[in-house]
């Protein structure tokens, strides 16, 4: 099994929801986003998500938009993003790692190349944010000959058929975008998306993980009781950058506070499904 399918497996049995926290690479510096991987794992974060930086990241809000600009300010690149995970690796072989993304910069390095350079460092999952199933055959199969998950989004308008068509190809768990919009937006409605899981759930046996609007540890435990993982990105990347020019035990500490705050509520939510 993968590391994500395993640390998934694990969660389910204990009835807890995995927390995948998402940073993009190189934002600040990559020196800190491998401090910050350790940090958030150490804090109770399952399976980390790192944003490759790309000049157009078209389903990503402000937030994120600005921390791909800061991070390609420094030239971080998809060879960076590798190396941070290989780093991370000397100290940690359990934690699953997921890189996201958009298909230009694979393109440019090509298929073959990336998927080695992936298998090399230590990466266990991928969501190539526009990459449809349909055009991604050639990448899908090298990415299983090498063990790394295709993992693909679900979004409120997506329709049962083109559901079933994306579930069959995915793998280690479909990402619920529990709004309409972009990241970093909010109003959250629990119900509708415990729905929407109920639903889902009759189509597929995979971990399903939301993202999208959840910015603190009272919207976790809420989308815990009902979800199988929780992703939260925007809230983290605007804190990272708050707080840059301090240091990076500064840094750290605050994200793991807040990584730790939100693992605790989720570890008390009541599960309803």
């Amino acid at each position: 099994m993968n590391r994500i399918e395993k640390t998934l497996a694990a969660l389910k049995a204990d009835r807890r929801a995995a927390l995948i926290p998402f940073i993009t690479t190189g934002d600040p510096d990559t020196a800190t986003t491998l401090a910050l991987m350790h940090a958030m794992v150490a804090s109770g974060a399952d399976v980390i998500e790192l944003g490759v930086p790309f000049s157009d990241p078209m389903a990503d809000g402000p937030v994120i938009q600005l921390a791909n600009e800061r991070a390609l300010k420094h030239h971080t690149s998809l060879h960076d993003v590798f190396e941070v995970v290989r780093q991370f690796r000397e100290a940690d072989q359990s934690t699953g790692v997921v890189i996201m993304g958009y298909l230009n910069p694979i393109e440019v390095m090509g298929y073959e190349i990336f998927v080695a350079a992936a298998k090399a460092a230590g990466v266990d999952g991928m969501i190539t944010v526009d990459l449809p199933p349909e055009e991604a055959v050639t990448l899908t199969a090298l990415l299983d000959e090498a063990n790394i998950l295709p993992i693909y989004l679900l979004t409120p308008t997506t329709s049962d058929a083109r559901a079933q068509l994306i579930l069959d190809q995915c793998k280690g768990y479909v990402y619920y975008v529990s709004l309409k919009g972009v990241t970093g937006s909010n109003q959250l409605d629990i119900h509708d998306v415990s729905q929407k899981l109920a639903h889902m759930r009759s189509m597929t046996d995979l971990p399903i993980a939301v993202g999208f609007g959840i910015s603190n540890a009272d919207t976790a435990a809420q989308v815990a009781a009902v979800a199988d993982g929780v992703v939260v990105g925007s809230m983290l990347v605007n804190r990272i950058n708050e707080l840059s020019g301090q240091p990076t035990g500064t840094i750290t500490a605050d994200i793991g506070a807040r990584i730790a705050e939100m693992r605790d509520a989720m570890d008390h939510a009541i599960k309803t499904h």
